[in-house]
């Protein structure tokens, strides 16, 4: 006995088994993002009053520039899921919708190559 409907079997229609993948990589980068943006607010306000040269400094310790690069990986991936979650629930039209997710898709992908290379050239002395 299956609890499918007919016209489910008959189209072969079922789950698309992305929900859940999509819902954990939210969980796992949202708690990432806990201490990550912990030491990024700490860090920043112990760099308020430093010279340009302090910081390209301090970004150029491998560890710091490590942390960086995964404060941002974490963070323009998150903001991309809830981005996707946030056009997929409120945008009805098919096409707008697929246009929506494939710009935004870009612009963060985009913003976050950019802001990594930043570090990677701070931290490499380029």
């Amino acid at each position: 006995m299956s609890l499918r409907t007919p016209i489910a079997r008959a189209k072969g229609l079922g789950s698309a088994k992305e929900g859940v993948s999509h819902w954990w990589a939210q969980r796992v980068t949202a708690v990432a993002l806990v201490p990550l943006t912990l030491w990024f607010v700490i860090a920043i306000l112990g760099l308020t009053t430093a010279d340009h040269s302090a910081v390209v400094a301090w970004i150029s310790s491998p560890i710091r520039a490590a942390l960086l690069v995964l404060f941002l990986v974490a963070l323009f991936y998150h903001a991309k899921l809830g981005l996707q979650v946030v056009i997929e629930d409120y945008v009805h039209h098919e096409g707008a919708k697929t246009a929506s997710l494939i710009a935004t898709t870009f612009v963060i992908y985009f913003l976050g190559a950019t802001a990594i290379v930043a570090v990677l050239k701070i931290a490499f002395g380029g």
